[in-house]
């Protein structure tokens, strides 16, 4: 059964990465494989708790009053509360803090709290264009998620540049500079988040040690695409979208939402470090505190239709629940392979050790993947090896590589994000942008994806020199 549940793992990772090909949406896949995964753990739920968790069932039989007999019925009840449930926590910490940050940037838009951006934006030098598109986008990615960010991004952009050629070349940079930005903070990508909630990293380590390389993935590419484009970039203005009211709200009111939503979203660390709650808890809080300054700012509102639109953030829509069920499938996921032991066994079979160069394989190998799979599903398995290794006394308790902060964490974070940059289909924000513009994986290459292997090995070089 464990060769069953590995396969269905391995089959929904070759149906991830050839999305494109196979035309099967992913968070389907990834809930398929989660779900599925852990019926069938639990269908022969006696032999994975004898090998895996022997002596916690035998304390949990016995822990009883009276004490209960060993049967199929125990065995499940075992593994739904002892078991699965510790995974659903996890995954849920991680799908909350996206749904939280997502239902703040769609009631900051709402309130044209971005509309800055459009300001920004006046201009027909083409270098000017994308250094500021991809500095906005650079800035934004790092406190809020990046397919959120580039989402956002790729639509005000194109709004203001009617030349489908030309807004490839700009939504590239966009795609660039979020996913550069998202993996510069521990809230600006899943992938941090889960390092983050699962006390690997702290904040302000994880994003000084990234700094360097991260901007140097981000500012070579962007670079190199501006050097590719004519001086003048076409543009067509038109007058800001009616909001539904005539109330808008005055400079002021959208500086106050702004400050109370991204201002609130850089208290995080600190509430985390105060309380130790997990951080979801303070996302809630500040979307909460946001949510009642919309409600105030739009009291006028009150029994018209406009409120339905305005008082109501619009997240649940299909990118943004794409997202949020492919975070949790590929966590459930991976999970149930995790608790049959196969990673355990796969680190027996590669010898694992703690020196380095092994860390800077596993961070390349991490990177490649990351190109055709998903850079989410590719890191959360990287992720899972040091727990297996540590379980068996493969990884000392000592160990700085693993440890918190340590070496690991921080080179598969960043390989996964780089490899994701080459031929856009690794990341959920590069599909966004492939659909968004039709755009192909070859032309995607040609164009930008070299440029970004470029820039990801001059970053991936910085992180070695830095150590």
């Amino acid at each position: 059964m464990t060769i069953v549940i590995v396969s269905i793992l391995l089959l929904g990772c070759l149906l991830i990465a050839t999305e494109n090909i196979t035309k099967v949406n992913r968070a389907a896949v990834a809930i398929f494989a989660g779900t599925v995964g852990w019926v069938l753990y639990i269908c022969f739920g006696m032999d994975f708790v004898t090998s895996q968790h022997a002596y916690d069932f035998s304390s949990y039989l016995h822990s009883q009053t009276p004490a209960i007999p060993e049967s199929s019925a125990t065995v499940k009840s075992f593994i739904s509360r002892f078991v699965f449930l510790p995974y659903v926590g996890r995954a849920a910490e991680i799908v909350l803090f996206l749904l939280a940050t997502m239902t703040i940037v769609e009631i900051l838009n709402n309130n044209g709290c971005f509309d800055f951006i459009r300001q920004l934006l006046r201009t027909r030098n083409s270098k000017r264009m994308i250094w500021t598109l991809s500095v906005v986008t650079f800035v934004i990615s790092a406190n809020l998620d990046n397919l959120t960010t580039t989402v956002m991004m790729l639509t005000i952009m194109h709004g203001i540049i009617p030349s489908r050629r030309q807004r490839m070349f700009y939504g590239s940079a966009i795609l660039l500079s979020a996913n550069c930005g998202g993996a510069l903070t521990v809230i600006g990508n899943p992938e941090g988040l889960v390092l983050w909630n699962g006390g690997a990293v702290t904040a302000t380590s994880y994003s000084m040690s990234l700094l360097l390389p991260c901007l140097a993935t981000w500012l070579v590419p962007t670079y190199l695409i501006s050097r590719s484009l004519p001086e003048r970039v076409d543009t067509e203005w038109i007058v800001m979208p009616y909001r539904g009211d005539d109330t808008r709200l005055n400079v002021w009111q959208r500086l106050l939402m702004l400050f109370v939503g991204i201002g609130g979203l850089w208290f995080i660390p600190t509430f985390h470090n105060i309380s130790k709650l997990s951080p979801f808890l303070g996302v809630l809080c500040v979307l909460s505190v946001l949510w009642i300054v919309n409600e105030i700012f739009n009291r006028k509102l009150m029994n018209m239709d406009a409120m339905v639109d305005r008082r109501t953030p619009r997240v649940l829509q299909y990118g943004v629940i794409q997202m949020i069920l492919f975070v949790m499938g590929i966590m459930l996921a991976v999970g149930v392979v995790k608790e049959t032991g196969a990673y355990e066994e796969l680190m027996k079979y590669l010898g694992v050790n703690e020196s380095q160069p092994f860390v800077w394989f596993h961070g390349v190998a991490a990177g490649v993947l990351s190109t055709v799979l998903d850079n989410f599903a590719t890191a959360i398995n990287f992720f899972s090896l040091p727990d297996e290794m540590g379980q068996t006394g493969m990884v000392s308790e000592l160990s700085t590589v693993y440890s918190c902060n340590g070496l690991y964490w921080r080179v598969i974070a960043f390989c996964v994000m780089a490899g994701g940059n080459i031929l856009g289909i690794g990341t959920m924000s590069g599909l966004a942008l492939m659909k968004m513009e039709r755009m192909h994986v070859g032309w995607f290459f040609r164009h930008v994806g070299w440029k970004a292997l470029v820039g990801g090995v001059i970053g991936l070089g910085l992180l070695w020199l830095m150590q």
